[in-house]
């Protein structure tokens, strides 16, 4: 059976040009549109599409309402469209917060180098998405770093639509068991770390499709006094990287900002790689330091690359590292998790029930690097114990 397809936009030529491009795929047809968000949560209801395509912008109901809507009410999986900018960027972290499973940019030449890269790009994340099985998304509690102002804490998400968050919520729809329920974690035998406190000088965290809020679930449950530095690389576009650094600063007890050439690596703070170039660690005085790169060649597919920036703390931080493979498409991360894992360093990636999408986590747990696979609810406690002891 085809995977059922519901385009929503205000715009009657966006929405044609989607359609257009879905109906190619044999796999997909369009089963309706729709004009605007009041009108998309109703066909959810009636029509039970299996992906939802949705533009954020539309005049009655904005696409954050209506996918805040739909997750409440009749979750389905959500693909949003977003402009590359700054206002695009913080509503479509709105929307990811809400419960949208992933997002495009709308002019597809920002997509890839080529129209039949982009397109091929929008039927892959449809047919990915369309996989995975959510259930209600229900309303939580807010957590922000502590001594925030009420204006700062306002300032994490867009004035258009706030929505509070949790350290210990399941995003995107999904938790460990399939469900968006938020529930204490399921009892497990206790978790022993491998290795002695202090063994560990970094952690670094790769990720792709569904990363946002992954990373949101791990970041906002590490304390304040987390002994060593973070690298999060994240596949974002150059506009989102220093919006969602922002809104993740505010949120945890941890520091997070877009890394920037010559950071001196600090314990207690995360670096999230900018989009578009390339974050790689060298040894320094102390815990070493961050160095940025422009990368314009066709060599890597992702900038930032896991794989590269996981190759270069293996360089520099031998087996003191702790790498983490989260929720993605493909397999970036793959090899430069071997190259770490050579060094005696370790490495762990996702489950797939708590994955929006299990390819990267696949990756390194079917090549064997991977020496657990574990939940998101249970990734931050399981990281805490194995570095802090």
């Amino acid at each position: 059976m085809p995977i059922n397809v519901l385009v929503v936009d205000d715009s009657s030529f966006f929405r044609r040009r989607v359609s257009e491009i879905i109906e190619q795929d044999p796999e997909l047809t369009v089963i309706d549109t729709a004009v605007n968000g009041k009108e998309a949560v109703e066909k959810a209801r009636t029509i039970k599409p299996d992906v939802i395509t949705m533009d954020i912008e539309m005049p009655v109901m904005d696409g954050i309402s209506a996918v805040r809507a739909i997750m409440q009410d009749n979750p389905i999986p959500i693909l949003m469209f977003s402009s590359l900018t700054h206002d695009g960027a913080k509503a479509t972290l709105d929307a990811l917060e809400a419960g949208a499973l992933d997002f495009l940019p709308k002019k597809f030449e920002d997509i890839a180098r080529n129209r039949e890269d982009a397109i091929q790009q929008l039927l892959s994340r449809i047919k990915q998405i369309s996989r995975r099985r959510l259930f209600k998304k229900p309303q939580v509690s807010a957590f922000n770093k502590p001594g925030l102002s009420t204006a700062n804490r306002q300032g994490a998400s867009t004035a258009a639509s706030p929505k509070p968050v949790t350290n210990n919520r399941s995003f995107a729809g999904v938790s460990s068991t399939g469900s968006s329920a938020v529930n204490q974690p399921a009892a497990e035998p206790k978790f022993r770390a491998s290795r002695p406190s202090g063994s560990y000088k970094l952690l670094a965290i790769g990720t792709s499709t569904g990363g946002p809020v992954a990373l949101q679930t791990i970041l906002t449950q590490l304390p304040k006094n987390f002994p060593v530095p973070i690298l999060l690389i994240q596949h974002m576009p150059a506009a989102f990287t220093g919006a969602f650094a922002a809104r993740l600063d505010g949120m945890c007890q941890i520091s997070v900002k877009e890394a920037e050439n010559g950071d001196v690596l600090r314990p207690g703070c995360a670096y999230l790689a900018p989009g578009g170039k390339q974050m790689m660690v060298e040894p320094g005085s102390g815990n070493g330091k961050i160095v940025v790169k422009e990368d314009d060649s066709d060599r890597l597919t992702y900038k930032p690359s896991v794989d590269l920036t996981f190759a270069s703390t293996a360089k520099a931080f031998r087996n003191h590292v702790l790498a983490v493979v989260l929720t993605g498409m493909g397999a970036d991360g793959r090899e430069g998790a071997r190259m770490l894992k050579n060094t005696g360093s370790v490495v762990w990636a996702q489950d797939e029930a708590s994955c929006v999408v299990y390819g990267m986590p696949q990756a390194v747990a079917s090549a064997g690097i991977a020496t657990q696979s574990i939940s998101i609810n249970q990734m931050a406690g399981r990281i805490q114990t194995e570095i802090c002891g």
